[in-house]
């Protein structure tokens, strides 16, 4: 029997339940839910209703968790793909290839595709450019144009696109991609990730020259240790870029021989060839764990064997029922039939078993589970090939050759020797957010429980909130059954574990996944530089693919603080965006005006917002700007029905928040409210993204926003203002932009002009 706690029936009705155009539900409950997906993926069976019967039985009681947008798109016959993880095509050096792929990047994020991309093989920043007398911008540029177009594609409501970003570690503008993302609001769309390869790490281990080179011509050699502590110096303090160990990703993936890989999805779970494309699927352990916080407590290998089976005949069906932005991509998946099957709720089942995790027995247990699960996958795989045929590319000579292979028992291999495989990677651990928080809120993937208690508030349709109380599923199943009892030693969240704890779990893991992992290891902000480096020493020597961490800083802000989150908009990795048609307009809907002042005119501007709830969440609908100044009147009116046609459309709209507070007045901005606000735009922006604070749509309260406002140390700015001649704003004076803000002064850099205000 499906049990759904309140803030999953909330996330199952704004995310997964299937509705008419108008509104009105088709899925009636959530078991209508799971039998719409189980028939679905039962389409293409000899007896569809036998194993849709199965299907939906996996689906009960939140034991199989298909990704999110199997969740929401299987049977829906709507325009969307199936598919959670892409990694596009290799983007060409020339100016019309650039942009030929630009299109297909938008396409696959309308369909709601995750992709990754490589940009190692643009030429560097200042290259000639044959033919046209001109240097080349650089990848970081176009990354740009990337970013921008990601801000515009949108979902039906629920989130804009998400993209990878990758640069090999001996490409001549790696600095520069290091340190891209530390402007506020640059590439925002982007995570980035540097391809490291094995020679590179031996170089940081000798302290030897890297030479920096592309097409064959050496730009730069400097140390290679020098270049690893920008590296590390990066992430320490902004969080990015992070790792991927890349010669370790193509040398253990089974399809070396047929495939080389550049990058990986948004999260890292998936790296994938050109054009690759792969579903996600999780088991979720903590539904499986039998007479928990005793003695006895033990997973149901049978039942978890048996799932497996299904989960995997499952998601091989998904693969041909889903529809797919591009030829290739498709031509990519059938060829391959790649799926990700993973878990969830693993620290919430180790502590039900009583282990602490990151401890040794908390190591070992994971490695039984994820044995039995690796094994179970490639026999149901091998069977399905028995049935149904291998995979196209299948050569068995030179998969049993891979590394991955090699450590699969003797009876798996033989009967892949026999039979083939239907899949060419089955297995994969994503993050699981939103799908975790459906289930009960159980610990995401592999990750340790954040935290015990919660409190979310969920926005009603009259726009009041209701509060909701959540807890984590171990900690609510242990106080059901022993009441205040103290806790037992397993009970550790995030805040309680070294990196190490993280590390270990994590390279546990990737022992039995072919593919790779969506991992965060959470450091604490007072971690040195030099223990905060061994934790990507500790992550290359223990054989993870990749590293990424997180460390709460002045400069980014503590985003994992244990506080009572506000209810925004569930998210999960993998579940982007599509377009829609405009809202329709009700007869009456809430808002608000707000008055400002600007220095530079004699009348207040007055701002009206109005909103519209969808789905129990209030979102912006129109805007509207008003002013007895007349020099005003034309870019008023022009920029209220440009933000409100955005708005109509739907999905996340704070990039307009975005774009109006980047915009710099040459004339200089002013000082308002104990900050600089660049221009009247930027001023309007402003109150627009209170408002979207204030109605819950974005999730930051006005106290943080003006903490962090306040704490970004003053050298950031000005590091951004002194990248390029023009990063600044213009000089009244000279009209260089090369304004700068020092010490509460404007100081201009390229002339003798200063103010102090």
């Amino acid at each position: 029997m499906t049990v759904v706690i309140p803030i999953a029936e909330h996330i199952w009705n704004l995310k997964y339940r299937l509705k008419e155009a108008d509104g009105a539900p088709v899925d009636n409950s959530v078991a209508d839910s799971w039998h719409r997906v189980a028939e679905a993926l039962a389409v293409g069976e000899d007896d569809s209703d036998h194993w849709s019967a199965i299907f939906a039985n996996a689906l009960s009681d939140f034991r199989f968790l298909p990704a999110g947008r199997i969740l929401a798109g299987a049977g829906t016959e709507r325009n969307v793909t199936l598919f959670n993880c892409f990694v596009m095509g290799t983007v060409p050096d020339d100016m019309s290839g650039i942009f030929e792929h630009l299109r297909e990047a938008a396409l696959t994020l309308q369909q709601g595709g995750g992709i990754g991309y490589d940009f190692s093989t643009l030429r560097p920043k200042g290259a000639a450019v044959a033919g046209v007398g001109a240097d080349a911008s650089g990848p970081v540029s176009f990354m740009e144009v990337w970013d921008a177009m990601c801000r515009t594609i949108m979902s039906a409501g629920h989130r804009r696109g998400a993209m990878m970003a990758t640069l090999r570690c001996d490409h001549p503008d790696i600095e520069a991609f290091i340190t891209a993302k530390q402007t506020a609001g640059r590439l925002a769309m982007f995570n980035l990730s540097v391809l490291v390869t094995d020679a590179f790490m031996d170089a940081v281990r000798d302290d030897e020259p890297w030479p920096l080179t592309f097409d064959g011509t050496t730009y730069k050699t400097l140390q290679a240790r020098d270049l690893w502590q920008q590296i590390m110096r990066a992430t320490y303090d902004y969080a990015e870029p992070g790792v991927l160990f890349i010669d370790r990703i193509n040398t253990q993936n089974n399809l070396s021989y047929c495939e080389a890989i550049h990058s990986t999805n948004p999260c890292g779970e998936q790296p994938l060839p050109p054009y690759g494309a792969c579903l996600l699927g999780s088991i979720n352990l903590a539904a499986l764990v039998q007479s928990p916080f005793t003695n006895d407590a033990h997973i149901d290998a049978p039942g978890l064997a048996e799932l497996v089976h299904n989960a995997v005949r499952m998601l091989d069906n998904a693969i041909d029922a889903s529809r797919f932005p591009l030829a290739r991509q498709r031509h990519e998946a059938t060829a391959k039939r790649r799926i990700g099957l993973g878990v969830t709720g693993l620290a919430d089942a180790l502590i039900m078993c009583g282990l602490r995790y990151g401890s040794d027995a908390a190591v070992a247990q994971t490695e039984t589970w994820l044995r039995l699960l690796v094994r179970e996958a490639y026999l149901a795989s091998s069977e399905l090939a028995a049935e149904k045929g291998p995979f196209p590319l299948f050569e068995r000579e030179a998969y049993l050759a891979g590394v991955f292979a090699a450590r699969l028992d003797d009876d798996v291999r033989a009967a892949i020797a026999k039979h083939g495989l239907r899949n060419g990677l089955l297995t994969s651990i994503a993050p699981t957010g939103t799908i975790s928080l459906f289930a009960g809120n159980v610990s995401s993937g592999i990750e340790p429980v954040f935290s015990f208690e919660q409190t979310r508030h969920i926005l009603q349709p009259d726009g009041s909130r209701q509060t909701v109380e959540i807890a984590d599923y171990a900690y609510q199943t242990f106080r059901d059954k022993f009441g205040a009892a103290a806790l037992p030693e397993a009970f550790v969240d995030t805040h309680q574990l070294t990196p190490r704890d993280h590390v270990v779990m994590q390279a546990a893991a990737q022992k039995y996944i072919d593919s790779s992992i969506s991992k965060t290891i959470n450091c604490p902000q007072d971690i040195s530089f030099e223990e905060f480096q061994d934790i990507y020493t500790l992550a290359y020597e223990t054989g993870c693919k990749g590293c990424t961490t997180y460390r709460p800083s002045k400069v980014r802000g503590a985003v994992l603080e244990p506080r009572a989150p506000v209810e925004s908009h569930p998210t999960e990795s993998g579940d982007i965006v599509y377009m829609t048609e405009p809202l329709e307009r009700p007869e009456a809907l809430p808002g608000k005006t707000y008055k400002i002042r600007w220095p530079d005119s004699d009348h207040a501007i007055y701002i009206t917002l109005n909103d519209i709830v969808r789905d129990t969440r209030r979102v912006p609908f129109e805007v509207f700007i008003n002013s007895k100044n007349m020099e005003h009147y034309a870019w008023t009116v022009a920029l209220t029905r440009m933000i409100s046609a955005v708005f109509r459309r739907g999905g996340d709209v704070s990039f307009v928040v975005e774009e109006l507070k980047a915009v710099f007045d040459p004339r200089g901005g002013q000082w308002m409210d104990g900050h600089y606000v660049p221009s009247l735009l930027a001023a309007i922006g402003e109150v627009i993204e209170q408002h979207m604070v204030d109605i819950g749509f974005l999730p930051q309260s006005r106290e943080e926003r003006q903490r962090i406002l306040h704490e970004v140390p003053k050298a950031v700015g000005d590091a951004i203002g002194q990248v390029s001649p023009r990063a600044g704003r213009a000089c009244p004076k000279c009209g260089e932009f090369a304004l700068t803000r020092q010490e509460n002064c404007d100081v201009c850099t390229a002339c003798d002009y200063s103010k102090c205000s």
